[in-house]
């Protein structure tokens, strides 16, 4: 049975209910339910002015068109959509002899449904997007992905594909997403609802601007987060920090950000500075301030025993509940469990921690780390939160951690907010989440990794993203090889949203013995410019000096994601689309519509292959010659040297790759 509601087409039969109704320009959102009922949850989704769907209902199917995008469904509730006359999308309804159906609800022992969602694939696809993967691959056709976080890992599913259209799945539910040559597949281990988003536009930008309206675009980014931030696994005290601070004053290099990294506190869930070891907070916050530096502070969600929060947070409800065996969570330094950040008392109860002990003192940047949360095992059926068991929500972790702090400083009186954060989910942005790719490795693999992962994580509504220079894990500045990946490192974030120098380098410093409260942690070597050589030291220099002077372009970059949702690093087919050669191109990218990066990624690499898109004349930053688009070239990379290129015409010039 085919219904017109209102500004919806309903089909009911056999207690499914299908509902599929516009959500934005030239997109339809589908929801179904075995339960005949459907809720009233947006979950990524943001309330929007629709303009008035056709509906037309014949004998035996229905069909609804929102602009550009339109839906046939059939009397078996096939669904298929097309932009305009163009199918870009089909539900894989399987019937005699094979019996699959295309939306299958199975009950599962929480008393939900296990879902699997299927599509017809068409082979020579390409798909981009789906958040974070530590992986060499940017297309994503012939991937099998877990939709579920882990360090370094972020599930934000969204795709974008190269036959025209964007797709939501829009259930925090975890699960796994397949893109089969055969099929494309979508699981959910507990829900009692299908939920998804399909958006047909003309142009990669135009479906990843219009998803951006539909679920949240970041606040505007302050001016003083464009710069160098400066971190490494810990500064073990005040004087150390400062220490660092002021080198960087004496030598004339600006530093926007310093970070206070984890285990400042006595206690995990204290919130608040260690001081026996930081004794003046805002004399430090002060001085810093007048050097022209931001103080980042690090918060972990999770609470000891031994805190002062643990016994008021476990009265109130406020801690992520196992189902079985060890109360504990997480053990760093001391067991801990995870606060429940999907809890608004929760929330609430935090950030007036943080308000007391941070904020008054003139902090107002914050590390929101272990945002998956990382549990000692990723055992998802065995956690509960506030808003229901982590099989069906467990991915609205990280953006509810993030979600608190941006209503906390939305009401002290902060708007340009922006909050380091570990991982993240559809609709993250909207709260000033900029996501780092976690403890990754120091290898040029992992090089190449980031720059798909940040791509895919821009695709994916995420445009704020940054990495760890050099990796996470232990690497030693006095090793040449590892001394050439970190310059290579930082040419390459010198052209994400944020230049941030972090790591855990070598040499290992354990703990002192019986040390108590900040000092229980242990620490590692030094990460800051001059701990690689001086020709190294001179070579990120002038690269922090080249940050310097691309500000007023990042600060473009910056406003057009916060208008639109553009993000300012992304894959060559944004900008190019009708270039087939572009959808190819997986280690360059576009800074903003006029810079192209190009990567060194391999150790002893003195040159690489450059394709240079067409459609536009480029001008090598470093020498000045210009070459016109639509031809691969081999150009020199001495180690001092990224190849960048700048787009003709605009308002960019190679003055800004001379000196100082």
């Amino acid at each position: 049975m085919f219904i017109k509601e209102e500004n919806a087409l309903i089909r009911f039969f056999n207690s499914e209910l299908v509902r599929i109704e516009p959500w934005g320009k030239s997109s339809l959102r589908v929801r179904a339910t075995p339960n005949a009922r459907l809720d009233d949850e947006k979950r990524a989704l943001l309330d929007i002015n629709n303009e008035k769907a056709d509906i037309e209902i014949f004998e035996n199917s229905a069909s609804i068109t929102n602009g550009k995008i339109r839906a046939e469904i059939d009397k078996n509730g096939k669904i298929t959509f097309y932009k305009e006359d163009k199918k870009i999308l089909e539900e894989a309804l399987r019937l005699n002899p094979l019996k699959t159906p295309a939306r299958f609800f199975k009950a599962n022992h929480l008393g939900k449904y296990q879902l699997t969602m299927s599509f017809e694939s068409v082979p020579e696809e390409k798909i981009f997007g789906m958040g974070q993967y530590q992986q060499e691959l940017l297309n994503l056709k012939g991937c099998v992905l877990e939709l579920a976080h882990r360090n370094s890992q972020a599930s934000v599913p969204f795709y974008l594909s190269s036959l025209g259209y964007g797709f939501l799945w829009n259930l925090p539910a975890i699960g796994e997403a397949i893109f089969g040559r055969n099929i494309t597949k979508f699981k959910a281990e507990s829900t009692d609802v299908l939920d998804y988003l399909i958006i047909a536009e003309d142009t990669p930008s135009k479906i990843v601007e219009t998803y951006m309206e539909a679920v949240g675009k970041p606040p505007m980014m302050p001016d003083y987060a464009l710069g160098l931030w400066q971190s490494k696994l810990r500064y073990s005290t005040q004087e150390e920090l400062m220490g660092v601070a002021r080198k960087y004053k004496e030598l004339g290099i600006p530093l926007s950000v310093i970070v206070c990294d984890f285990f400042h506190w006595p206690h995990q869930g204290d919130y608040r500075f260690d001081y026996d070891y930081f004794p003046s907070p805002e004399e430090m916050t002060k001085e810093l301030a007048e050097m022209g530096t931001e103080l980042m502070v690090s918060v972990w969600p999770t609470i000891e025993k031994g805190s002062e929060s643990y016994e008021e947070m476990l009265e109130g409800g406020m801690l992520t509940k196992n189902e079985r065996g060890s109360f504990m969570q997480m053990d760093c330094v001391q067991p801990a469990i995870f606060y429940d950040a999907t809890n608004p008392q929760t929330r609430k109860y935090v950030w007036n921690k943080i308000k007391k002990n941070y904020y008054d003192k003139g902090i107002r940047l914050f590390w929101l780390d272990e945002a998956e949360p990382e549990y000692m095992t990723y055992d998802f059926d065995n956690h509960r939160y506030y808003k229901g068991h982590c099989a069906e929500v467990g991915n609205l972790y990280p953006v509810d951690y993030v979600k608190g702090f941006r209503e906390g400083l939305l009401e002290a009186g902060e708007k340009e907010t922006v909050c380091l954060i570990r991982c993240a989910w559809a609709g993250s942005a909207k709260y000033g989440a900029l996501v780092w790719s976690g403890d990754i490795m120091p290898t040029f693999e992992a090089l190449r990794c980031q720059i798909r992962a940040g791509l895919n994580m821009a695709i994916a509504g995420i445009p704020w993203w940054t990495t760890d220079i050099g990796g996470f894990d232990e690497g030693d500045p006095n090793d040449k090889d590892y001394r050439e990946l970190v310059v290579r490192w930082f040419q390459y974030a010198t052209f994400l949203p944020v230049l941030r120098m972090h790591g855990y380098r070598a040499p290992y410093i354990p703990a002192k013995e019986g040390a108590t409260g900040a000092g229980q942690c242990f620490s590692g070597g030094d990460n800051e410019l001059w701990s690689y050589g001086e020709d190294n030291f001179e070579i990120m220099r002038s690269y922090v000096f080249l940050r310097e002077r691309l500000k007023p372009y990042i600060k473009e970059l910056m406003a057009l994601a916060h208008k639109n949702g553009t993000p300012p690093t992304r894959p060559l087919f944004y900008d190019f689309p009708e270039d087939e050669k572009c959808w190819e191109i997986e280690d360059q990218f576009m800074f903003g519509s006029d810079l192209l990066v190009c990567p060194v990624c391999y150790l002893g690499k003195r040159t690489r292959e450059v394709y240079l898109p067409s459609g536009a004349t480029w001008i090598d930053g470093f020498s000045g010659v210009e070459i016109q688009g639509g031809v691969s070239i081999i150009v020199d990379a001495p180690i001092e040297k990224i190849p960048v290129f700048i787009r003709k015409g605009s308002h960019l010039t190679r003055e800004l790759f001379k000196g100082e």
